[in-house]
């Protein structure tokens, strides 16, 4: 793999955090929180209630970036929303990114079927704003992009294989599409379409208070794609390593940092690897809100875009 600018990690803020993640956060303060065994899953105390959401408090997670679950900036081996086995979850979430000269307005939802499979949907709006009007497209001018993900999960539990050291294990792709394909051309970007193929693996230490996530993707796409896919100098897929690690401070919040490697396609202007630091809360099983302070590094000719990355989701 190659290598880019080493960027720094901003210890401020958070960006979206699992299912799994925010599900160990209660092991932190509250043993009585998480059993292996029985308290993974709750009940209801009418029999004749239709069963929806018995998952535990937090264990729907959030969405990432491109929509599926995960941390901010990689999606995690964990299944969306807050459906067991044998039932169906969903969430629905709002992103915002500001950046000294650009902004990322983020809006998706997902649907998790039986803890075994996900669909999501993201919709990406990035807003060039005076960087626009410096390149001849206009102060303000947007790129959207929409991106359509599936994962499966293949085997393992990142909450109930405590006695294991088998990680949940999923696959996941990312369909996306660019709605500016004759900017992307001017660029040197390859195709306004393409998609991403990762392998992700999440373990999860409940008694340590402790996350892990690596996920390997294969993706030609420049700037997550918000540029195109492929370029002037590279139009091959390249395989890119990403990891997460958070650790819960008490039931409701966990602090982390992200990191994701990231190809380098076209002439125009270096793209750096992306960093972040986060630190999530958890207020009710429904409702979770996160910041973050995230380094992306060179965009498009300018440097240092670093800034505060908030967002809300809603789910079931």
């Amino acid at each position: 793999m190659h290598r880019h600018r080493k960027g720094r990690i901003v210890l401020l803020g958070g960006l979206a955090v699992s299912g799994s993640l925010l599900s160990a956060m209660a092991s932190a303060t509250d043993s009585s929180a998480f059993s292996t065994t029985d308290s993974v899953i709750t009940t209801t105390n009418d029999s004749s209630a239709p069963a929806l959401s018995d998952r535990l408090l937090l264990t729907g997670g959030v969405s990432q970036v491109e929509g599926s679950a995960g941390g901010g900036l990689t999606p995690w081996a964990v299944i969306g929303g807050y459906g067991t086995q044998d039932e169906i979850g969903a969430n629905a979430f709002y992103t915002q990114v500001n950046l000294p000269d650009y902004q990322l307005n983020d809006v998706g939802a997902l649907i998790g079927f039986y803890n075994r499979v996900e669909l999501s949907f993201a919709q990406q709006r990035f807003d060039t704003e005076q960087v626009g009007a410096a390149l001849g497209l206009g102060n303000g001018f947007t790129f959207q992009q929409d991106v359509i993900g599936v994962k499966v999960r293949l085997f393992g539990d990142a909450v109930l294989d405590q006695d294991s050291w088998m990680p949940q294990v999923s696959v996941g792709v990312q369909h996306k599409k660019n709605d500016q394909d004759a900017v992307l051309q001017l660029i040197g970007a390859r195709s306004d379409e393409g998609n991403d193929y990762y392998v992700m693996a999440t373990k999860l230490w409940l008694s340590q208070s402790l996350l892990l996530n690596v996920t390997l993707r294969f993706t030609k796409a420049n700037q997550i794609g918000l540029l195109g896919f492929g370029g002037d100098k590279n139009d091959s897929y390249q395989a890119e390593f990403e990891g997460s690690a958070a650790y819960m401070l008490s039931r409701n919040w966990a602090i982390g940092a992200e990191y994701r490697q990231k190809p380098d396609n076209l002439g125009i202007a270096r793209e750096d690897d992306w960093y972040d630091a986060f630190v999530a809360w958890a207020p009710t099983k429904n409702v979770s809100l996160t910041l973050a302070y995230a380094d992306l590094g060179n965009i498009v000719g300018k440097d240092n875009q670093r800034g505060l990355y908030a967002s809300i989701q809603v789910g079931f």
